[in-house]
């Protein structure tokens, strides 16, 4: 082979690799944030607040895209994890940041390995704590395999494309009433702080602010050479997020609109469930309980990921074996206090959400004052001045929502 038909192959490689990289954070990012909490969360508002809680939907997908925006820029152009940005331009809020992240991760990955249990459950009848265990020893045997890193980016692709397959299926079954639905996206006849905070939590809060820009260092994906696809790949994983969203809340708001009760009090409730068996029958059941389980298992991988990269503040010499060893201890830990609870409540999965929420302000703080002030440490590159108004605007937005529901997030627990 000529030298310029090698350097032809290695470039187009190289455009290929670039391509499957962003691919694997832009689906890492929206599975992450589309986990058994959010399909909980969302079942549970929509039952409560029916078409007005289109309104916390959409607000979630303007805050997603400016905190990803920022934060994935400022990720990329430092080359540096999240808590070493922080570190370096407020000295020690680095480990605050990483202490925080890495609880309100644990919380949620009890959830999603719950979840996990609950979606076999209902995919096959196997029972719910069988099930959590089987799927946290699938995520542990994909993060001991020497391929880790591409089975990890297989999986949650094929998986994400497929729940947002089958949840547009039971959308289009549940006859929502659409006009309504966009009349309250933006005229919303009630408004609820504790609700968009929650939502916005169970979406971008905590670890999965972090997962998309992780997974891109991870991949070299780095510097001003790659801002401009690193800008499109955050773009296209609000856009698979949002419209993931959406869909669902379609699918239970159609439901709800008919008149069904969905029972959302009890302990062991599963409003999601009741509202695909409702919308769809014995196949609307059926489809849940594998598009719970997507959703689980990729949010286990995903939650456990981004915990522990942020484990590296506390050991800079930690490597990429290391690493993965921490993260299946991680999740074992996450399934041995699962199987110690049992059951994870409908309302641990919404308490997480809020809990993230309220980290989010904190993390997003810290990047936009990076952005405004520390221009050194992105190679010198000054981020627009509209995305760092909007980001303060939305810092100061999640501030005042996350002092408004501190109370009725940690009510939750109560429920």
């Amino acid at each position: 082979m000529s030298d310029s038909s090698s350097l032809a192959a290695s470039a187009t490689d190289a455009v290929k690799n670039r391509r499957n990289s962003l691919l694997a954070a832009v689906f890492l990012m929206a599975t992450s944030a589309i986990g058994p909490g959010f399909i909980t969360q969302t079942a549970t508002f929509t039952a409560t607040m029916g078409a007005a809680f289109a309104f916390g939907i959409l607000a979630s997908i303007l805050i997603d895209f400016v905190v990803q925006l920022n934060i994935w820029r400022v990720v990329t152009l430092s080359r540096m994890r999240a808590s070493d940005v922080a570190n370096a331009a407020l000295p020690g809020s680095g480990y605050v940041l990483a202490v925080l992240v890495i609880f309100g991760g644990l919380v949620f990955n009890i959830g999603n390995i719950a979840g996990a249990g609950l979606g076999l459950n209902a995919l096959m009848g196997l029972d719910v704590k069988w099930g959590g265990a089987l799927s946290a020893a699938i995520a542990i045997g994909i993060f001991l395999s020497r391929r880790a890193g591409v089975a990890i980016d297989r999986l949650i692709i094929v998986l994400g494309l497929l729940m947002i397959g089958l949840t547009l299926f039971v959308a289009f079954a549940s006859n929502p009433p659409l006009g309504e639905a966009l009349r309250q996206t933006v005229w919303p006849d009630t408004i609820n702080f504790a609700t968009i905070t929650t939502i916005v939590g169970g979406t971008v809060g905590g670890y999965i602010t972090y997962a998309g820009a992780h997974r891109l260092l991870d991949k070299g994906l780095t510097g001003t050479e790659n801002l401009g696809a690193v800008t499109k790949g955050a773009l296209n994983g609000i856009a698979v997020t949002g419209l993931m969203r959406y869909i669902l809340f379609l699918a239970v708001l159609g439901v709800v609109a008919s008149g069904a009760a969905i029972d959302i009090s009890g302990k062991t409730a599963n409003p999601a469930a009741q509202a695909f068996q409702i919308a769809a029958g014995e196949f609307g059941l059926r489809a849940f309980g594998l598009i719970l389980w997507a959703a689980a298992i990729t949010s286990v991988i995903g939650a456990a990921y981004t915990s522990i990269s942020f484990i590296t503040v506390f050991n800079q010499k930690l490597t990429e074996t290391g690493r993965n060893r921490a993260t299946v201890i991680f999740i074992a830990v996450s399934l041995a206090v699962f199987l110690a609870l049992g059951t994870a409540p409908a309302a641990l999965l919404v308490f997480a959400g809020g809990f993230n929420g309220l980290i989010l302000p904190l993390g997003l703080t810290i990047f936009v004052y990076v952005g405004w002030a520390r221009p050194d440490l992105m190679e010198g590159h000054r981020t627009p001045t509209w995305l760092l108004v909007l980001g303060a605007l939305t810092c100061a937005l999640t501030w005042y929502m996350g002092y408004k529901s501190i109370g009725p997030i940690f009510a939750f627990l109560g429920l």
